[in-house]
């Protein structure tokens, strides 16, 4: 049929097979050459058909290097409707993942089967359009409406045994051979003389859905998916698949889709799809680079980070030992692990013999001697130079030689902690996020000293274990807690200026942030910035710097934890309240400083706390701190929660134009001075040439 598709009569059953390497998408050639095949099929001697896929998956998706490129004919809805109008009955075999257009090619078909290992969704929320290719039309004509708006809403693959049940899926088959398999499925429905069926023939009764369902739930989807247009468009696409006959229906999944594809939040969506795989790939680093196996890890430090790293190689099946001071901190840290396995099996996520297996993995110590034949040790104390130089030089004494001594520090000089071993060659940062089980982000630091193939390994590692790696070279705070330093700074500088902390929070959060800077400080603990700029020798002697920050801290206001900071906490609930003491006490220190306050808009807020994240990018990025502004874009997607639906923080910049951001940030230099808002020089050169981050980045 074509050079990815292929169709043979096999036992009277014409099969058509799919092999289009590494996931079979659903490229031009592929659409071309299932139409053609089917076309033939209609006119040949075979009674039945099945639609497989060679290799190690299903049709995984749409053919991402089609993405914003002019459509080609023919259009996968065109081929759906072929497929489903066959004379012939057509059993899709589904094996791997059927994900996106993969899975609306199977619901086009008039059976499916699959292998119970196999998984089917429809991921395309996650691009920030819907599925459009009558996915929302089909999905709750068999699975019902409720089930199908949280699969297309959430994005998640369902397990096929799940699919099974939901309708999705007709026949589990086993065997190692599926083809084999949904051959003799395909004669048994011919010879049992089973019809036709067509999804589109069914119709969903309007008196089912209860009165204001599709109401409440745009607004639970709008709650949930901050910034973000496709859940609210998805519920009207399922909305019409109730209300309309099917041909319209597709229609107005047509036109919603269409939408949301021209859309700035898919461009944004879209943008951090392509970031992500980018950031796996060390620009300087051969891809044939050797890696060393970790087939046992230890970790260094049982607090909540060290319990969560360990919890990160448990799940796959990698043993873990644990390293504390006395037994007493071992348990500690022990019985929180458990107590978060018990946490996710309570939720019905993991079965208790699944997490029995995982406590397994992890064991305790309190002597180093225990770790001298692990494979990659990461230290997880606190954020103390001396102590971690003392911690590696004892690794350095004790570990076996090839051993990968990472550090996990948020902003500490990674060349110093190498220094103090006669390593520092197998030194790197693996800088992971707090809940670290569940945080995607891995920063992997680079140091001065670090090999190819522990840098390498380290990348790997972090793949492994389900994170998403972007590299990053030592200095103060690396790329994320480096950049933040002027959000908080700016946050709290507009309390001063005239703000509330709900004011500032509540537009940070309105642009799709998951929590205000604010809010984040009493969650994390303010004493905990407080203690960071303490031994900061570089900040500005300036009395507003901070101010309100270090007020709350002193009157032992430290956020959620003693039920106060800039907000007011209920002891149960922990819901966070305005507090009139606070700000009444914010406009008294504002008074004390001389700084007369004003009525701030939201657009300042955002540009006051934003920006300096854009220009301390700038900055990164002519030091070489990170390889590419979109890597930059990964750290704040998925450490620090800035919206998917705007980008990260380098895309949304050029979104803006550079001009713009570098003409606000002079007008700030001229009103609170050059210590906070210095341009950086590639800000500068970029915006005087009308360029941006992203065309910076093709000439690098």
């Amino acid at each position: 049929m074509s050079e990815v598709v292929s169709y043979q009569l096999k036992d009277n059953i014409g099969v058509i097979t799919v092999n289009n390497p590494p996931v079979n998408a659903l490229a031009q050639v592929v659409r071309e050459g299932i139409l053609n095949a089917i076309n033939t099929a209609q006119d040949d001697a075979s009674e039945a058909i099945v639609l497989r896929c060679a290799g190690r998956t299903f049709i995984a998706g749409a053919d991402i290097t089609e993405f914003g490129k002019p459509p080609k004919e023919p259009a996968l809805p065109d081929v759906l409707s072929v497929l489903e109008n066959s004379s012939k009955l057509v059993v899709a075999a589904i094996h791997g993942t059927a994900l996106g257009g993969g899975f609306e090619t199977t619901l086009a078909c008039h059976y499916r089967c699959a292998i119970a290992s196999a998984k089917v969704g429809l991921p395309e929320v996650k691009l920030g359009i819907l599925p459009g290719a009558g996915g929302t039309q089909r999905v709750p004509r068999i699975a019902g409406v409720k089930a199908a708006l949280d699969m297309i809403t959430s994005g998640n693959p369902v397990a096929a045994s799940k699919a099974k049940d939901m309708g999705l899926v007709d026949e589990l088959v086993s065997g190692d051979d599926l083809e084999a398999a949904a051959i003799s499925y395909a004669k048994e429905l011919v010879a049992s003389g089973a019809p036709l069926k067509r999804i589109r023939d069914i119709a969903i009764d309007p008196a089912t859905i209860e009165p204001g369902f599709f109401e409440s739930s745009r607004k639970q989807v709008a709650r949930r998916a901050r910034g973000q247009i496709a859940p609210d468009r998805i519920v009207s696409a399922i909305q019409a698949a109730v209300e309309l006959p099917f041909d319209d229906g597709l229609k107005k999944e047509r036109e919603l889709f269409l939408e949301l594809v021209s859309s700035s939040e898919s461009a944004a969506m879209r943008h951090i799809f392509f970031a992500e795989r980018q950031a796996a790939k060390i620009k300087d680093l051969p891809k044939d680079t050797p890696t060393r196996a970790i087939k046992k890890v230890a970790i260094i430090g049982g607090g909540t980070m060290g319990g969560g790293i360990a919890m990160c190689f448990a799940n796959v099946d990698i043993p873990v030992v644990m390293v504390e001071v006395n037994d007493e901190a071992l348990q500690r840290g022990l019985s929180i692990i458990n107590k978060n396995y018990g946490i996710t099996v309570k939720k019905g996520k993991m079965s208790e013999e699944r997490m029995q297996t995982r406590l397994e993995l992890i064991s305790g110590t309190t002597d180093y001697a225990d770790i001298a034949d692990v494979d990659l040790v990461i230290e997880a104390v606190f954020e103390n130079l001396d102590l971690k130089k003392e911690i590696f030089s004892k690794l350095d004494a004790t570990c076996k030689q090839g051993a990968i001594l990472a550090t996990n520090t948020s902003y500490q000089d990674v060349n110093a902690i190498a220094d103090a071993t006669s390593r520092p060659q197998d030194v790197v940062g693996m800088h992971f996020f707090s809940p670290a089980n569940v945080m995607k982000l891995l920063e992997v630091v680079r140091g001065d000293k670090t090999a190819d193939d522990v840098l390498a390994t380290a990348m790997k590692t972090g793949k492994q274990i389900g994170k998403i790696c972007a590299l990053s070279r030592v200095c103060y705070g690396f790329i994320g807690n480096r950049m933040l330093s002027g959000y908080g700074r700016e946050a709290q500088g507009l309390l001063l200026d005239g703000c509330t902390p709900a004011q500032v929070d509540s537009a940070l959060e309105n642009f799709g942030m998951a929590m205000g800077p604010l809010a984040m400080g009493d969650l994390a603990g303010l004493d905990v910035g407080y203690k960071a700029r303490q031994s900061r020798t570089d900040l500005p002697d300036d009395p507003r710097l901070y101010r309100m920050g270090t007020v709350l801290v002193e009157m032992d206001r430290l956020g959620q934890k003693t039920g106060a900071g800039y907000y007011k906490y209920d002891p149960e609930t922990r819901a966070r309240m305005s507090d009139p003491e606070v700000e009444a006490l914010i406009k008294k220190e504002a008074e004390a400083l001389g700084v007369e306050q004003r009525d701030i808009s939201d657009e300042e807020i955002l540009q006051r706390c934003f920006y300096p994240l854009i220009n301390e990018g700038a900055l990164i990025l002519e030091e070489g701190i990170a390889q590419r502004p979109s890597d930059i874009d990964v750290v704040y997607v998925y450490g620090y929660a800035f919206p998917a639906a705007k980008g990260g923080p380098m895309f949304y910049a050029d979104q803006i134009g550079l001009k713009n951001v570098y003409d606000k940030i002079c007008e700030f230099r001229d009103r609170y001075g050059e210590d906070y808002w210095k341009p950086a020089p590639l800000l500068k050169e970029l915006a005087e040439k009308g360029s941006s981050f992203a065309e910076w980045a093709e000439q690098q």
